[in-house]
Order: structure tokens, then C-alpha cells, then sequence
């Protein structure tokens, strides 16, 4: 499921987390080394054309890991320490390098990322949304294809 299909299925949490990534410009990318450990790294991500983009160096170590095991988990940039700002935002799921010229020409036209570069496509799997409300309770918002969004309140 793309970014536009989690949008219709999900519009309060997918604006959420559209505002929590464009709030700041680097994030925190997890993908899977060759040994299967966890490798963590800074990144940018795009929201265009109803798709969750993600732009890297050609040959970094993220994009190499993508290649071999597409699965990663997102997590937006943690920001203000209360979580006063719309909390924290995580998205989880697996990139797919694009190698269409007219896709990726498309992409450059709007960011003009520098050259050359990897990009990759997501497919999601889960959002999950953690947030203060009313400095009383914890809230986690969960999200995951073909289930409908779950909400769990604890103080």
C-alpha cells in the first residue's frame, strides 16, 4: 500500500504525519545490515504524487541495505522534549528502487536532488503515532493495511 492508499484509509493520521515529517528535514532511517542487525542513518524524505520517497547517495551503505532487504522503519525527527509538537511519527514497510527514467526525471524536476542518487518507492506496513494528550495520557495511534486504525490511551 502506497502513501495516496494509506491517505484514504487513514486521512487524520497520514496529515499527522505529513506535518511531523515536514516539521524538520532529517529523520532517522532504519534499515537491515547483511548480518541482520539494525543500521540507523539521517535522511529526507518526499511526499509527492501520492508517494513516501526516499532519496540517497549513490552507494551508501542505507541504500545498499535497501537493495539486499527492503524492509525499513522511519522514524520522523523527535524534535520538542513534551512532544507538544503533534509527537512522534513512525512508518515501517519496504522501498523499491526506481529505475524508471520518466519517474525518476519526474522526481528531479520537483526536488533536484544532486546527481546521481538512489531513489526508492515505499510500500507501508504500519504508521504508528505516539503523542501526549492533555499532559495526562499517552496516546498511540496504530495503523496497518486492511485493519483499521487502533488508538490506545494510557495516563
Amino acid at each position: 500500500m502506497n502513501w495516496a492508499a494509506f491517505t484514504t484509509t487513514a486521512p487524520g493520521l497520514a496529515a499527522v504525519a505529513e506535518e511531523r515529517f515536514g516539521a524538520y528535514r532529517h529523520h532517522v532511517l532504519a534499515t537491515l545490515r547483511k548480518d541482520g542487525s539494525p543500521r540507523t542513518s539521517g535522511l529526507e524524505v518526499r511526499f509527492l504524487g501520492g508517494e513516501l520517497w526516499l532519496g540517497m547517495m549513490p552507494g551508501s551503505l542505507k541504500a545498499l541495505d535497501l537493495l539486499r532487504d527492503p524492509r525499513f522503519a522511519l522514524q520522523t525527527n523527535p524534535g520538542a522534549d513534551d512532544m507538544s509538537d503533534g509527537g512522534d511519527v513512525r512508518v515501517g514497510g519496504r522501498a523499491f528502487e526506481v529505475v524508471d527514467a520518466d519517474v525518476k526525471g519526474a522526481y528531479v524536476k520537483e526536488v533536484e536532488p544532486p546527481q546521481p542518487f538512489h531513489l526508492f518507492r515505499t510500500e507501508l506496513t504500519e504508521v504508528v503515532r505516539t503523542c501526549v494528550e492533555d499532559e495526562k495520557y499517552l496516546v498511540v495511534q496504530v495503523w496497518k493495511p486492511g485493519e483499521p486504525l487502533h488508538t490506545l490511551k494510557r495516563t
